[in-house]
């Protein structure tokens, strides 16, 4: 499965997004949506528009937003709180942390456009830093899909589980990657490329990139691992060690921080269980002001970046 980015059509994840909470929501009347004037950017309208009574507009006001959807949802509702990610994890990170994760309600974190989508609004829209938040808060789960498949099990998986959970939902589109029947359970990443000499592990849009990168490092005569690592809490530990142990060499893609997202949950277990060389690709720092795709070619987080960040912790080996 190679060349995935250049040839596939791509999709918009928050239509997959909106879509599948709709017909959740057709068959439970305890699902309702709470958004911080976000109808338009989070894909709502027609949910809006079937389900006037079940869409609350609390307005620019994301720590209320949080908290209205704790109590929602201790009142046996699932609230899926959906705004633009910088926002909802930023200006309400004392929420989510009091008010669901510590007390564990069954709120549903939805933070749309997350990464660099909102390239041309500067750093106060990229919402790098969530990944690095949502993990420092104990108790959330913290899901990253990588295609439109993916974004509609998370959906479906975050209704039934009962547990608190931040969903990042791309705007940047992407290809479809998951293969057919690929089961989607908490802590299980897929093997999307089977590969003996480094390991690619990936989220998110990084994750179609990650396999062109496998094609162009396989026309070079290196057999690269593509691990797509849907869950980023709880991470797939043993997948994670058999990559670093089978494979020998590891890179992490992620549109992010460097600093407590993907890379450091990979490379605490790297350290602890097998150590291995590795090469963390991300946003080291605030990011400057231009377009998505710029950005991604800004940070190498293309197919070749991620390849060329391949051959260069090969030579470590």
């Amino acid at each position: 499965m190679t060349a995935v980015a250049e040839q596939a059509p791509t999709h918009d994840c928050r239509a997959d997004f909106a879509d599948e909470l709709a017909a959740l929501a057709r068959s439970d009347e305890r699902i309702v949506a709470v958004c911080n004037d976000s109808v338009g950017s989070s894909n709502l309208a027609a949910f809006r528009e079937e389900f006037p009574t079940r869409l609350i507009n609390v307005g620019i006001a994301e720590q209320d937003m949080v908290g209205v959807a704790a109590g929602l949802a201790n009142a046996g509702f699932v609230p899926f709180v959906s705004a633009a990610a910088p926002f909802l994890t930023g200006r309400a990170l004392e929420q989510i942390k009091a008010d669901v994760a510590y007390t564990y309600r069954h709120v549903i974190l939805c933070g749309q456009s997350p990464g660099m989508a909102y390239g041309e609004l500067g750093p106060t829209h990229h919402s790098i830093e969530d990944l690095s938040w949502m993990r420092a808060v104990p108790g959330l789960e913290i899901i990253v899909p990588a295609d439109p498949a993916e974004t509609r099990s998370a959906v479906r998986w975050a209704v039934a589980s009962g547990r608190p959970t931040y969903l990042r939902i791309p705007r940047f589109k992407v290809p479809a990657v998951t293969p057919a029947g690929t089961p989607f359970a908490a802590g299980r990443s897929t093997c999307l490329s089977n590969g003996s000499d480094v390991t690619v592990i990936a989220v998110g849009t990084m994750v179609s990139r990650a396999l062109d990168a496998a094609g162009i490092l396989g026309r070079r005569g290196i057999s690269a691992r593509v691990l797509n690592m849907t869950f980023v809490e709880p991470l797939d530990t043993e997948a994670v060690v058999a990559a670093a142990r089978e494979t020998g060499a590891i890179v992490t893609a992620e549109e992010g921080l460097l600093s407590g997202g993907l890379g450091a949950a990979v490379a605490r277990v790297v350290t602890e269980r097998h150590p291995a060389p590795m090469r963390m690709l991300g946003v080291p720092s605030f990011a400057p002001t231009g377009s998505a795709s710029f950005l991604l070619e800004h940070f190498g987080l293309t197919a070749e970046g991620i390849a060329t960040a391949a051959c260069e912790v090969l030579d470590r080996v």
